[in-house]
């Protein structure tokens, strides 16, 4: 499989969760190969790409295929997203956000994963494979915490996942997404435990039980199951 955003959270919880279960992960982030991650063949198998950069996609793309020598990957996990924020951590709303920063977030949150699916999407074929986007609760109304840009990139990004599930479904591609809300990894925001006060579940969800949703999506488990958004939150939703 191949991962974005694997370095930590939610990322690094999903390469523990399918190299226990043997699988050869193959992850990429602008981040060096993080020393604390626990598969073997982490080093040899991490890219360290630009998702900014979509000269440095077409790179990764490239060297991704040199290393599948069958032509197949079972499954594309879409993770890395970015939210920049203003002084002291502030919300960037629509009016304070500016165009740069729009183009990025759009650059790494939604054209990315539409690039490497596109240019993976003859070894995803071969391996009847899987598509897993990671959107965001953000994604479906405005959040306390997540600013504009985030937000819009992250309905873009599910609006996508349909789209993806009819073009690449004729294929034998499953794609699929999955919509976390508040997750206790290291971005979380000061005030988010006013938010789990109202949450049905009254906890935070971990990076593992994400995880196994992402798993699921990989798996002969969900053979039938494409073009859906599984919210992972608590019943944040509700």
């Amino acid at each position: 499989m191949l991962l974005t955003g694997a370095s930590r959270g939610i990322g690094h919880a999903t390469v523990k969760r399918f190299s226990s279960a043997g699988w050869r992960v193959i992850t990429c982030s602008r981040h060096a190969f993080p020393e604390n991650c626990p598969w073997e063949m982490g080093p040899e198998d991490h890219l360290q790409v630009d998702l900014a950069d979509p000269e440095d996609i077409l790179k990764a793309l490239s060297d991704v295929r040199q290393r599948l020598p069958e032509g197949r990957l079972d499954a594309l996990v879409n993770n890395a997203g970015i939210s920049p924020k203003g002084t002291g951590g502030a919300r960037l709303g629509t009016v304070e956000t500016e165009l740069a920063d729009w183009k990025k977030v759009f650059q790494v949150n939604f054209y990315a994963p539409v690039m490497l699916a596109r240019g993976l999407i003859a070894e995803l074929q071969q391996a009847h494979g899987s598509v897993v986007n990671v959107t965001s609760i953000a994604g479906s109304r405005v959040h306390p915490f997540a600013g504009a840009a985030y937000g819009t990139s992250k309905a873009a990004l599910a609006a996508l996942t349909r789209e993806m599930a009819a073009d690449f479904g004729p294929r034998g591609i499953r794609v699929n997404a999955i919509s976390p809300g508040e997750i206790d990894t290291a971005i979380l925001s000061p005030g988010t435990d006013k938010i789990v006060d109202t949450l049905p579940l009254r906890r935070l969800g971990t990076p593992e039980e994400v995880a196994k949703a992402i798993y699921f999506l990989c798996t002969e488990q969900s053979s039938y199951v494409h073009g859906a958004e599984i919210h992972i939150n608590g019943g944040q939703h509700v």
